[in-house]
């Protein structure tokens, strides 16, 4: 589907409890719907029929689920979408057939994990699922293979899963405050990965191989058990890279 010209719909903090009527009286030209900051417990099967839309802003509700019906928008919806700070605990597999979104942020949501056919969202270049009551992700991640930003803070995780070696267009990781205790070995076979955040894990050492990613620049180990000396740490920094214990 081609973009085209369209119009916004904007009721950001509008004290809202339902869709409002005239958003169906554009379904064929709303290409972006804000409903930010309201009080929405529930959204309408109709969603489905906002084929033109490439962005939805459902952030900061009291959402409880997502329609299925979210699935048919996988032609139009290619930019944004925003589900987090609302009250979901799972999301539909409707919502994996977007497969050409590529933004997607479902934090802050009590969700306790991510469907395993997430791996269909092809489209993915960013992920955030922060405080989302996760304790382990899909294999299929591994499939996003757009995926440039890839944020975890604020689970917890013990470990990723070893496709994560798959995400080779990766470039910022973030996993600070979760319960990981060592570096994810599937990290080293990632040749763009600029920042790594690890902050307050339960990590105790750096493994060698992490000197040997290409492009990290970055690498936050402050509140683990890391000593500032540890030779990782001091090779890293002879080659330039910022590396906090």
């Amino acid at each position: 589907m081609t973009e085209t010209a369209g119009i916004c719909l904007d009721y950001w903090k509008a004290g809202l409890s339902s869709v409002p009527g005239e958003v169906w009286r554009h379904e064929d030209d709303c290409t972006a719907l804000i409903l930010a900051d309201n009080r929405l417990t529930a959204l309408p099967a109709a969603l489905g029929r906002l084929r033109a839309l490439h962005t939805l802003d459902l952030g900061h509700n009291a959402l409880t689920g997502i329609p299925e019906e979210i699935g048919e928008l996988a032609a139009g919806l290619t930019r944004y979408l925003y589900l987090h700070d609302n009250r979901l605990t799972g999301l539909p597999d409707g919502l994996c057939a977007l497969d050409r979104l590529g933004y997607l942020n479902v934090g802050e949501n009590p969700l306790g994990r991510l469907p395993e056919s997430v791996g269909d969202m092809t489209g993915l270049v960013e992920l955030r699922a922060q405080h989302a009551a996760l304790t382990v992700l899909p294999m299929s991640v591994g499939r996003l293979e757009s995926l440039r930003e890839l944020w975890l803070g604020g689970n917890t995780l013990t470990e990723l899963p070893d496709t994560v070696a798959a995400l080779r267009a990766l470039r910022v990781l973030e996993l600070r405050n979760n319960a990981l205790s060592r570096v994810p070995e599937a990290l080293r076979t990632l040749p763009l990965l600029r920042r790594i955040d690890l902050r307050g894990n339960r990590i105790g050492e750096v493994p060698s191989w992490i000197t040997e990613l290409p492009s990290l620049e970055k690498l936050d180990l402050r509140w683990n058990a890391v000593a500032d000396s540890a030779e990782p740490v001091l090779e890293l920094r002879d080659m330039g890279c910022v590396v906090l214990t």
